[in-house]
């Protein structure tokens, strides 16, 4: 049975105004979002992820505003709310965020059993005893030990690993249908990062939340997610399920992020980076975005906006690469024959070694 969607975004187009100029940050992106699953929004920093989910909330900066499109959530149009009255329903209780540095996120002079306490009391209407033995459970069920004696303590007295557990805590305490997670492991040492994605993924099965995660690191992806979406320059460039993603990628861009894996890396060989910058989002963009840092590009991405295309019936490229006339391309030597180099690679390390493992192994790609 196909799961029903939850949140659906058609046509947004969002732009802030700095300086009397407007910075044109999403370009026109659609999306849609199944229930229980989850979306991994990949891409380099500045090219949209964070900004789009923010609409999904409310959170825009006072210069910004949607300026085109529309999101539903269920039968609702969020993109026509615009007071944070009107967002009091949405915000938390059905959609909430992590973000990337939970000290941002925590009151430093507040405890932390009250932090939690004080949203289970707004957001589930529960008494004071209620909202505190809820939040010893939801401490205990993050990973935080000796919980009851915990409940008392201040964000310092916690490590950068627990205060995130706790800033999941305090999001699930309002039960929310989605759960945005804005680069939550960043900050954190690669042990700690995937305690906290083992964590993510516990959660979302006994909540049954819809996820949608952040990050610019193609690991976690492999990790995490069920579809990928590829955003460059303010647009989805590429969507599709991790495996259509990491083994049969099609916009030169994706060729670009998986190469820079540092998984696939040689030693003794420099790490491979992205040539040249993205485009500046104040001006009008003509043709293909990427294409002046595109190795493979025609002189029709320097003249016309491509459409995406279908792949499959899971996969979408935006790419002329993908029209029928154009040239056979093949994709980097560094992302060819992907899958048997990840079965290397899982052969060669240990066990415990959670990235690559993960990579090759845990996030729905395959190498059995």
């Amino acid at each position: 049975m196909e799961k029903a969607t939850v949140l659906s975004v058609e046509n947004l187009s969002v732009g802030f105004t700095v300086r009397n100029r407007e910075l044109k940050a999403i370009r026109n992106v659609s999306l849609e979002i199944k229930e229980q699953e989850t979306l991994a929004i990949v891409g380099e920093s500045g090219s949209g992820k964070s900004v789009l989910t923010k609409t999904f909330t409310g959170m825009l900066e006072q210069n910004g505003k949607i300026t085109n499109g529309t999101i539903k959530y269920h039968d609702k149009i969020l993109s026509d709310l615009k007071k944070d009255k009107e967002w009091e329903g949405i915000r938390g209780r059905e959609i909430a965020t992590i973000f990337q540095d939970p000290m941002t996120s925590l009151n430093p002079i507040k405890t932390i059993g009250s932090q939690i306490s004080e949203v289970i009391i707004k957001h589930q209407g529960k008494s004071a005893k209620e909202a505190k033995e809820m939040a010893i459970d939801l401490m205990k069920r993050t990973g935080i030990p000796n919980a009851e004696n915990r409940y008392n303590e201040y964000p310092f007295q916690y490590s950068g690993g627990m205060r995130q557990r706790i800033v999941i805590a305090i999001a699930l305490a309002c039960r929310p249908k989605i759960l945005i997670c804005d680069e939550p492991t960043t900050a954190l040492d690669v042990t700690i990062q995937a305690q906290i994605l083992d964590l993510i993924r516990e959660l979302q099965k006994e909540y049954q939340f819809t996820t949608i995660f952040i990050t610019h690191d193609l690991g976690v992806v492999a990790a995490i997610a069920d579809k990928v979406a590829v955003m460059y320059s303010g647009q989805i460039i590429e969507t599709g399920t991790v495996e259509d993603i990491f083994y049969n990628a099609r916009h030169p861009y994706t060729w670009a992020l998986l190469s820079s894996l540092p998984q696939l890396s040689q030693k003794g060989t420099e790490l491979y980076s992205v040539p040249g910058t993205p485009p500046s989002l104040y001006k009008d963009i003509e043709g293909d975005a990427f294409a002046p840092r595109n190795p493979f590009a025609m002189e029709v991405d320097f003249k016309k906006e491509p459409p995406m295309f279908q792949v499959s019936e899971s996969h979408f490229a935006k790419t002329w690469l993908m029209d029928p006339r154009a040239p056979q391309v093949e994709k980097p030597q560094a992302i060819q024959n992907l899958h048997e180099k990840l079965v290397a690679l899982q052969e060669e390390i240990a066990p415990e070694d959670y990235d690559a493992q993960d990579l090759a192994e845990d996030g729905g790609v395959t190498v059995g």
